[in-house]
């Protein structure tokens, strides 16, 4: 079994009206020093074993449903699970 880990983000050249609120409540706490604050999505699958890659699959199911690829970039770790 494999257990992966999704990381979606908006792509450096498009706005993220979320992280901007957020840096400005970040500033307004006094810690001028953050320069930057981007907002994303993280998901956790975990994969049974199959005839098919994994990567394949994670590759699949981010194109088609989790990101969308026109605003947005992702990127994964795949960790293999001990079988109980």
């Amino acid at each position: 079994m494999y257990f992966v880990k999704v990381y979606v983000t908006y792509k450096d050249s498009v706005l993220d009206p979320q992280g901007e609120a957020v840096k400005g409540a970040v500033h307004r706490l006094g810690y001028d020093e953050i320069e930057d604050v981007r907002i994303g999505k993280y998901f956790e699958i975990k994969v049974a074993k199959s005839d098919r890659p994994v990567e394949v699959m994670i590759e699949e199911v981010c194109d088609k449903l989790l990101a969308n690829v026109n605003m947005e970039t992702y990127r994964y770790e795949i960790l293999t699970l001990e079988e109980a």
